[in-house]
């Protein structure tokens, strides 16, 4: 499938095929029980219209949010940009692309609606339709976003290399990476990619995991890391006679704007986390194998220590020790270790 043909079907399933997400096919849309009891108290100020026309499969969206600017990749109908919108404040700023134009309509919609309810003097919120592979055509500039999130639409994407890379220009130093996806145990035979309906349901354009992380090196991410992940169920015959040899998962990324190591290699840093983050009073989760109880010193590797000292979330952190010494490959494993209040990575 050519990627204008592979963007023309993607168009038409989320502008005229789709009315609403009860008519996805698939189980990959979230639903809101899983989010996490900060981001779900917050959904009852959102439009109904809004929360209707939600497609994504996850909940990417991060801490320490406060003044911020964010972009959301594929913002559809604006339920994420309208969250992160309460959640940045209005000094913060909130910019949602997408390239169906009747997803757009709606969130634009109610940008003034959700403004008095956030009681802010005016909507810190803009949507630009466009393509997220060319973020540049949408004017948005080098280096200009603290965080950049993405709920289920990367597998969507007709050239996702350049799509990452225009994330990565855009993003400052530091910048944070946070979004969710569907991607497959495997890689979908041709045949199956062109499928506009396995397309439109998130499937056939999800990537092998494996692509996906070598994909992420070639941009200048050596080491994207998992929060969360749920296999996504079928529940179609048709779909499920036509792709169920393959497993899907929502996975949901963080990834950093950093010069990180390709390995996890031991310097012997601890870090402490001080607390004091809202959302995070007792306990701060970098990812599926580190969290970090507050006062509790924790053995880490450079990349973590970078990640806590070289982001938004530093004032947060200590992290003692530096990379004048090395003592090899950190030891890491699927769960933290028990002793000295190691983590793996």
């Amino acid at each position: 499938m050519s990627q204008t043909l592979m963007q023309q079907n993607v168009r038409q399933y989320y502008g005229e095929t789709l009315s609403n997400s009860s008519d996805l096919k698939t189980g990959a849309c979230c639903d809101p029980s899983s989010m996490s009891p900060r981001l779900r108290a917050l959904l009852a100020d959102v439009h109904p219209d809004i929360l209707d026309r939600f497609y994504g499969c996850g909940s990417p969206i991060p801490e320490a949010l406060e003044g911020a600017t964010v972009l959301d990749l594929g913002c559809g109908s604006g339920r994420d940009v309208y969250l992160l919108s309460r959640l940045v404040g209005p000094k913060g700023r909130v910019i949602g692309v997408d390239m169906t134009p009747e997803q757009l309509a709606v969130a634009r919609t109610h940008a003034d609606w959700h403004a008095q309810r956030y009681g802010h003097e005016i909507s810190n919120v803009e949507f630009r339709e466009g393509l997220i592979e060319d973020l540049q055509a949408t004017g948005i500039a080098d280096a200009s976003c603290d965080v950049v999130v993405s709920n289920c639409v990367l597998n969507l994407c007709a050239d996702k290399s350049q799509a990452f890379s225009e994330t990565w220009r855009v993003l400052k130093p530091g910048g944070e990476l946070y979004f969710s996806d569907v991607y497959a145990d495997r890689r979908i035979p041709a045949e199956l990619r062109a499928d506009p309906v396995l397309l439109g349901e998130c499937l056939s354009g999800a990537l092998y995991w494996e692509d996906f992380r070598r994909l992420m090196q070639t941009v200048g991410c050596a080491d994207p890391r998992i929060l969360a992940r749920s296999p996504v169920p079928l529940l179609d015959d048709e779909i499920e006679a036509r792709i169920g040899m393959v497993n899907f998962e929502s996975i949901t990324v963080r990834a950093f704007k950093l010069d990180l190591e390709d390995r996890c290699e031991d310097y012997g840093q601890v870090a402490t986390y001080l607390g004091g983050m809202s959302g995070a009073e007792h306990a701060f989760e970098l990812d599926d194998h580190h969290r970090f109880e507050r006062g509790r010193p924790m053995l880490v590797c450079g990349n973590t220590a970078d990640m806590l000292s070289g982001s938004r979330y530093a004032q947060w952190f200590r992290v003692d020790g530096e990379k004048r010494q090395h003592f090899g490959l950190f030891d890491c494993g699927p769960e933290p270790k028990t002793e000295a209040g190691a983590a793996c990575c």
